[in-house]
């Protein structure tokens, strides 16, 4: 398996600027409005020609509850009928979706997220899968993945029997932290009893993987609280794990305004916490994928990571990069051929797209050949830590050392400081650097050096 991280404190703090996390490349601040969605039609169409399989993405936008760190795109209310109204506009949206693309094209790939998705009764869950399925050929779900988020206090054994029924082999809980204290901070109080009798629910109704988010820099954390949590979640096993990084910006969502400032972790302290969670995964047997993610060494993310197939999308790192990627739903974002589009965001203005026969989309972006370049370097930077320069230049017919003279000259500070190891041959990410993959993959990035110029704030801190 692959060589485990080594956090090195100086580097950390020399290196921890504010940069995209890569889920796309280019990022969506590159998304343009005046997008021709006539592009968006024609991939389609050639993707349906060539018959490539499909990943389903369906955004369900609701929750019951606000947490207050969260900065999702989301409509919290006690009222579940408002699911009807949304679903209607859902199906009609799907329909079109579907109308573009090959009836043969086999699904392998769906992931329900939000949100809360089960925010949705099993009546309504069971319904958005068969308009699915009454559309996309899903075919043989033998090897197929179907994730769905799960809120461990609104989910029971009988929703979780439901969803296996419905072919859910997958799901993701939101744990966050297991202290008290810090859960009452962010408003989202679940007892460690919850997340257990999900997770018992999950392996006694044989559900392929499970996966678990963890988030650092919350108000009331410290290092010994965290690392409590992190012992008793690994006792759990998950086959996953992701530890994020909370970013304060109350200025953008307005329910971080009820937290308080004074009540968050000072900077070093937060990156003690990060420092001493990964080492103890590590510690533990989780292997490190990379950008805040582990998994246990059988895990389908850790063979793609040692066999070379991993990839990296909007729902993080996937194996089925090969997957043209439609995603539904209010504020969502499609990737098909070279052919990035995002729904809109309002939901009014989602609605009236679709009442006008439209596709929701309100801005995208057609990659170019540069794009596509770049993109499959940083992809194998992000998900493998190397790259074989001689392997780039026989795909896209050019010479490496000329194409990204300027990215291998902003390298070689990077070398000198254990980062990674540079020669003629390629680039190998070196433990040291393996924390700091954003920084490294920056240098590719075509368009991040000019929002460095027009000093443009769009990112969070690569730490």
């Amino acid at each position: 398996m692959s060589t485990a991280p080594i956090w090195d404190t100086g580097l950390i703090k020399k290196y921890d600027l504010s940069g995209p996390r890569y889920t796309s490349y280019p990022t969506a601040v590159q998304f343009q409005e005046d997008f021709d969605l006539q592009h968006y039609e024609s991939s389609a169409w050639r993707s349906s020609a060539i018959n490539n399989p499909l990943s389903l993405y369906v955004h369900i936008p609701f929750c019951s509850h606000v947490c207050y760190y969260c900065a999702c795109n989301k409509i919290v209310t006690k009222h579940r009928s408002k699911a009807e109204e949304y679903l209607d506009y859902l199906f009609r949206e799907i329909d079109m979706q579907a109308s573009l693309f090959g009836r043969d094209q086999r699904v392998e790939q769906l992931h329900l997220g939000g949100g809360t998705p089960t925010f949705l009764s099993p009546d309504q869950i069971s319904a958005v899968m068969d308009k699915l399925r009454s559309v996309f050929n899903f075919g043989s779900q033998n090897h197929s993945d179907f994730s769905i988020e799960l809120d461990p206090r609104e989910v029971d054994w009988v929703m979780m029997s439901h969803l296996r029924d419905e072919g859910f082999n997958r799901i993701s809980i939101g744990v966050q932290d297991l202290d008290e204290k810090v859960q009452k901070a962010i408003n989202r109080v679940q007892p460690e009893e919850q997340v257990q009798s999900v997770l018992d629910a999950a392996r006694t109704m044989a559900f392929n993987s499970v996966h678990m988010d963890l988030i650092y820099g919350l108000p009331h954390q410290t290092v010994d609280g965290f690392m409590n949590t992190v012992d008793r979640i690994i006792n759990m096993a998950p086959d996953r794990l992701s530890l994020f990084n909370y970013a304060h910006l109350p200025h953008r969502f307005k329910q971080q305004r009820r937290i308080n400032e004074a009540d968050l972790p000072c900077p070093e302290a937060k990156l003690d916490i990060l420092h001493q969670a990964t080492e103890k995964l590590v510690e533990r047997g989780y292997v490190y994928i990379g950008m805040d993610h582990f998994a246990l060494p059988d895990d389908e993310l850790a063979i793609a990571q040692e066999t070379g197939t991993l990839h990296r999308n909007f729902q993080g790192y996937t194996t089925h990069s090969h997957c043209d990627l439609i995603a539904m739903g209010v504020s969502s974002i499609s990737k098909v051929g070279g052919v990035y589009t995002q729904n809109h965001v309002s939901m009014d203005a989602y609605q009236k797209a679709i009442d006008e026969g439209k596709l929701p989309a309100y801005r995208g972006l057609t990659m170019n050949r540069d794009d596509e370049i770049r993109q499959a370097v940083i992809n194998e930077l992000i998900c493998h830590f190397k790259l074989d320069f001689a392997e780039v230049e026989e795909r896209y017919e050019l010479k490496f050392s000329d194409y990204f003279s300027d990215a291998l000259e902003a390298l070689r500070p990077m070398a000198n400081d254990g980062l990674l190891a540079l020669t003629e041959q390629g680039i190998k990410v070196e433990p040291r650097g393996k924390m700091l993959i954003r920084n490294i993959c920056m240098q590719f990035d075509g368009y991040f050096k000019q929002q460095m110029q027009q000093q443009q704030a769009l990112y969070s801190k690569v730490i």
